[in-house]
């Protein structure tokens, strides 16, 4: 599989995961729980994990620069697609949720749309970059001879 079809692959399974687990707590009530939102970071581990894990043994890419680029391009696709899935959700479905997420002590303040995707944005990239960094610990030490195989 091409590493762009891979990168697009893992980044719409996060956002699905981050999606899903979204509409879960919405269907049980706890939507407005902002310690909640760490969760998702949970899914972006685990895409950026299966993004580098593929590269490696699928791909056979054993240049670690390249699969950081993977892993960090995996999860900032995600950001964006999450980020336009909240924006959709706020603009179309429950414009309410905008002033949720000004209360909550992550955002805090009186934020507009835009500033609040950016927030989203900024913070979601933050965490990609911290992720793939902790992940590629994982992948440091695999074997080149195993991959190359």
């Amino acid at each position: 599989m091409s590493t762009n079809k891979l990168i697009i692959k893992h980044a719409i399974l996060i956002s699905l995961m981050i999606g899903g687990f979204f509409f879960l707590s919405k269907l049980v009530g706890l939507e407005e729980n902002p310690y909640l939102r760490f969760v998702n970071l949970l899914f972006v581990i685990i895409g950026i994990r299966q993004a580098i894990k593929e590269n490696i043994y699928v791909n056979k890419e054993t240049n670690h620069a390249k699969n950081f680029a993977t892993g960090f391009a995996s999860a900032a696709l995600a950001v964006i697609l999450s980020t336009i899935g909240v924006v959709i959700y706020i603009e179309f479905i429950n414009p309410e949720f905008l002033e949720v997420m000004n209360q909550s002590f992550l955002i805090g303040g009186d934020t507009s749309l835009f500033e609040l995707a950016f927030t989203l944005v900024i913070e979601g990239l933050a965490s990609s970059i911290v992720s793939t960094l902790i992940v590629m610990q994982f992948f440091k030490n695999h074997s080149k001879e195993d991959v190359k195989s």
